[in-house]
């Protein structure tokens, strides 16, 4: 009997000895937006933060996806580090998900963000970060080039050697954000990872061309805000020039593509942006009920040429994009949702679209 205990205690140590490769617990996400989900991203000659639930620059096999989530106007990369966090939960997607939420800090006029040492400052101005703007002192450095810098690190495959799809999505401001970065942005077909962008009820878009949503007749529902009691996309929409004296600045950036500024669209045609806004694979998600001015609705002359709702001016940029220019943009009614991310990003019909399938 000793002996038969002996050797088992050999076996069992064998075995372990062997196992402990294998026996290695796989890293646990990091989900507090806290110091400790930090990092820090070098642009140029200053520096940026994202929340992240897995380091970007250590290697791990076990990442499938990636999901980048751009907060809104508020400037809240927190809350929407929870909000993408959690939605990763119900998916189920934690496990093999990179969430990242960059910040678009700023302590330029209105804004008071506290900026840390070498922190990029990005305009208060609204339409600056969130179109592509550089960064205050940094001329060199804009928005457009900091999600670049995220998408490259994330590329690399000597980190993430199994990563198999890239999600980068937005709400509101952040949705507009994504809805200008599909269309521009340099490094989409240099990745080698596909990428797809989920584009949230947005305020305003940069339309191809100087064609805008024309109010018909016959009782299109497109501009009446109780347009909210259908749940599938409106498609009826009537489009044409519009009279430039009631919105004089209609079709400039980022509204539409003339007068573009900054570095990052130096050498990018017109044309080219048109070919991207097409080619690149990207989901509207449009709130059922996101049919109030509510939520910095952007109530100008500019933003009112494409349509009175925040969901209206989706319905109809999407229309326009697959019907005029042949382009496949899947478009998604949220039900019962309004201008709320969680509400959208927390839909069971939405988690497949920013939690893509991958093999394992």
């Amino acid at each position: 009997m000793h002996k038969a205990y002996i050797f088992a205690a050999i076996a069992t140590c064998l075995a372990l000895a062997f196992a402990a490769p294998n026996a290695i617990a796989a890293p646990v996400p990091c989900t507090s937006a806290t110091a400790a989900c930090m990092e820090w991203i070098t642009l140029g000659n200053t520096r940026a933060m994202v929340y992240r639930t897995y380091p970007l620059d250590v290697p791990n096999s076990g990442v499938r996806r990636a999901l980048i989530m751009v907060h809104g106007a508020l400037r809240n990369a927190d809350h929407y580090f929870r909000t993408a966090t959690g939605a990763a939960f119900l998916a189920d997607a934690l496990g093999d998900t990179l969430v990242i939420a960059p910040a678009f800090h700023s302590a330029d006029g209105d804004c008071k963000d506290k900026l840390e040492a070498g922190e990029a400052n990005w305009p208060c101005d609204g339409n600056s970060w969130r179109s592509g703007g550089d960064a205050i002192g940094s001329p060199d450095v804009s928005s457009f080039d900091f999600v670049d810098a995220i998408l490259k690190k994330l590329a690399d495959k000597r980190v993430f050697p199994d990563l198999a799809a890239i999600v980068v999505a937005g709400h509101s401001a952040g949705g507009q954000f994504v809805a200008r970065y599909q269309m521009a942005n340099r490094v989409h077909e240099t990745l080698g990872v596909p990428v797809t962008y989920a584009i949230a009820n947005p305020s305003s878009y940069a339309w191809p061309d100087a064609s805008r949503d024309l109010p018909v007749d016959d009782g299109a529902p497109q501009n009446a805000v109780l347009g909210w009691k259908e749940e599938a996309p409106h498609t009826h929409f009537s489009f044409g020039a519009l009279d430039a004296a009631k919105a004089p600045n209609f079709d400039r950036w980022p509204y539409g593509l003339e007068g573009r500024s900054g570095h990052y669209f130096v050498g990018i045609a017109d044309d080219q942006l048109k070919k991207q806004l097409v080619s690149r694979p990207a989901t509207y998600l449009l709130s059922q009920v996101d049919t109030l001015p509510l939520g910095g609705f952007d109530g100008s002359p500019n933003a009112m040429a494409q349509g009175a709702t925040r969901r209206a001016r989706g319905e109809a940029f999407v229309t326009y994009v697959n019907e005029k220019l042949g382009g496949h943009a899947q478009i998604q009614i949220v039900s019962e949702c309004g201008h709320n991310d969680r509400c959208v990003f927390t839909t069971d019909t939405v988690l497949p679209v920013i939690f893509p399938a991958v093999s394992r």
